[in-house]
């Protein structure tokens, strides 16, 4: 039994590094979108807030389609969705085609995929959700990284459109691969640990307490510092003159990239893994504010080549692991009843997120002419994200579990 446990862990990593690429390599797409597009970057950044938003929008309702439809066959449909909308987009003309074709396509596909991904897997490792969610957002934080360099390579040569043409079909194929050997686990598998039991609590009762709706707003705050980062890496980089510039031989953009496609994995089930051990709340203390000083050194420093690419290594590191503490304390808190509905639901703050971190926060570069004020809302927002784990989150989990015994 745990070997079968590790074998779904291997295949559900699989298949969110396969689903990666259209979040955590748009950066790579938009100087040539812009210019092929003739549009602004907040314009631009519609796309991936589009993306971001349909993925989060979609999940509660995988959560839903997931109570009749078996999770192989579900996450096999997003794998496909996902790579066809990079084959589709590769055919678009007009900023509205693309916004349809890679957000919109693109967002229900990795939604899907995700969801369904940590759900099961959440399930597979009862005693460890902490560590499982970690995991499986791991393999999607971390996915990026082999597509990279590749990605990079093949824009050069051949230009977006093939590029993504390319790459579309590569998701297809390794999605499907590493989807074909999922499957749900018994019911002795899946005991909870919450003293809830399969009873746990509906989705109707979750969205009614304040709990749930504090934990929203932590999560789409923290969310918003994190892809705001994630989608204007790229025109950081150019502003502070350290995109074309290479260390050993390697360009720092995409260096960059890859470092942070390593952290933002590896800080998942680390975190996970700290929180299951130190608990939830201090666990988020200590990483949002890690994110905020990595912010605020990242930004004195972006000038350096070298510590451009370290440092936004760390900003990842504090804040990749949201999407390991936020399912796990939600599941703790709530049971596994209606558990992939009730985090789809809190996935939903990502695309908060997205609204923020993508479009405002390139308006909001374009009318200042600076990084400097987007990174300080960026840091704030994580301070009191951390402050409120503590001061709020905490005694506030720990009189509603009480409460209900």
């Amino acid at each position: 039994m745990s070997n079968t446990r590790w074998h779904q862990m291997m295949a559900g990593l699989a298949c969110m590094a396969a689903i990666s690429s259209p979040q955590y390599v748009w950066t790579l797409f938009t100087p040539m979108l812009k210019a092929d597009f003739g549009a602004s970057g907040a314009a631009l950044q519609v796309t991936f807030s589009l993306l971001i938003v349909l993925q989060t929008l979609f999940s509660p309702i995988q959560g839903w389609i997931g109570r009749y439809v078996a999770a192989r066959t579900l996450i096999m449909a997003g794998v496909v969705l996902t790579g066809l909308s990079w084959i589709v987009t590769a055919h678009v003309y007009s900023l509205n085609m693309l916004y349809l074709s890679y957000g919109v396509l693109g967002g229900v596909g990795t939604g899907t995929v995700y969801v369904g991904v940590v759900s099961l897997l959440m399930q597979w490792f009862p005693q460890r959700r902490g560590m499982a969610a970690g995991a499986a957002a791991a393999g999607y934080g971390m996915g990026a990284m082999l597509t990279t360099f590749p990605i990079s390579h093949t824009l050069a040569a051949s230009g977006w459109r093939d590029t993504m043409s390319l790459f579309g079909a590569v998701i297809i194929v390794m999605g499907l691969l590493a989807a074909w050997f999922l499957k749900v686990p018994s019911s002795a598998v899946s005991v909870d640990r919450s003293g809830l039991g399969e009873a746990g609590y509906s989705t109707s009762f979750v969205v009614k307490t304040p709990l749930f709706w504090l934990m929203f707003f932590m999560m789409a705050t923290m969310a918003t510092s994190g892809l705001m980062v994630t989608s204007q890496l790229a025109q950081i980089a150019l502003d502070f003159n350290v995109a074309h510039l290479t260390i050993l031989g390697m360009a720092a953009l995409p260096l960059a990239m890859t470092l942070d496609r390593v952290a933002n994995g590896l800080t998942r089930p680390l975190f996970g893994w700290v929180s299951d051990h130190l608990g939830r709340e201090r666990t988020m203390a200590f990483a949002f504010t890690l994110e905020a000083v990595a912010l605020t050194c990242w930004l004195a420093l972006a000038h350096h080549p070298v510590a451009f690419v370290l440092l936004s290594g760390v900003v990842f590191l504090g804040w990749g692991e949201i999407f390991s503490l936020f399912p796990a304390t939600l599941t703790d808190t709530f049971g596994t009843k209606d558990a992939s509905r009730n985090y789809g639901l809190l996935y939903m703050a990502q695309g908060v997120g997205a609204v923020f971190g993508g479009p405002l926060a390139a308006w909001m570069h374009q009318t200042s002419s600076s990084w400097y004020p987007v990174f300080a809302c960026a840091i704030g927002g994580d301070l009191l994200t951390a402050l409120l784990a503590i001061v709020v989150l905490r005694p506030m989990r720990r009189r509603f579990m009480t409460s209900r015994g």
